[in-house]
């Protein structure tokens, strides 16, 4: 009960807060209130395409997820393996870090058309944050544990479960925590420019044209939900433990 106290209340004072000023405000167009907001959601779920759209975005921002994990993750073994990988590779991630996700939008938009434009968005997005993490807890590997598996003629799967993987550990918590969420942000903005149909980046960008605030918000609070549950998903699967 007091877990739930303490993580209750503050949103129950910030909601509290949000209906004033959409009181004081009067306007639902310029900011709708947490009452309204409940009835755009309650009237979008009992539409089909609200549920089609939610399940064609997580589906692709997904996948766009775990194809940066395997490409990071592996890219950066090899950069640990070859110094000349690293070398040719870094420029390339720190590109990847730098440029504006709108930029790749655009110009993937004019490659691939709007289809699968967040898996390949989400794709691009993660991979630097896994590689980067990754190469850093391969880097940070104790040396001597290497060199005791390496005279003691370990195997390979074996080196990369009893050293490799628990060094890696919370560098995966970190990164994964951080990812899923840029996933999530990056996959609807480029859904919102891309303007693929039966997508929540779609029902975003029709709330804006409609002038629906309520819709607007909404939708923002589901990509919130699926990406806090997802998150969590991910860290149970880490057997990451939350006793806050």
């Amino acid at each position: 009960m007091k877990k739930v106290l303490k993580k209750g209340i503050p949103v129950l004072l910030w909601l509290v807060i949000w209906q004033l000023v959409a009181l004081i405000i009067h306007n639902k167009i310029l900011l709708a209130g947490p009452l309204e907001t409940v009835r755009a959601l309650i009237s979008l779920s009992g539409t089909a395409d609200f549920w089609e759209s939610i399940a064609e975005s997580t589906w692709r921002i997904l996948l766009g997820f775990l194809v940066g994990t395997v490409l990071g993750t592996g890219a950066a073994y090899l950069a640990y393996t070859k110094e000349f990988i690293r070398d040719f590779l870094q420029p390339f991630v720190v590109t990847l870090k730098s440029v504006p996700v709108a930029s790749f939008v655009i110009l993937l938009l004019i490659w691939f058309g709007s289809k699968n434009i967040s898996v390949i968005i989400c794709a691009m997005v993660v991979f630097p944050i896994l590689y980067l993490s990754t190469l850093e807890g391969l880097l940070s590997t104790d040396k001597k544990l290497l060199e005791m598996a390496e005279v003691f003629r370990m195997p390979g799967g074996r080196v990369i479960r009893y050293i490799f993987l628990p060094q890696l550990k919370p560098f995966f918590r970190s990164a994964f925590k951080l990812a899923i969420g840029m996933s999530f942000k990056s996959g609807i903005a480029a859904e919102v420019i891309g303007q693929p149909l039966h997508t929540m980046g779609n029902g975003l960008y029709l709330a804006k044209v409609y002038l629906e605030t309520g819709e607007l918000f909404a939708w923002t609070i589901v990509i919130v939900l699926i990406s806090f549950i997802c998150e969590k998903i991910l860290a149970l699967a880490l057997g990451e433990r939350n006793d806050n």
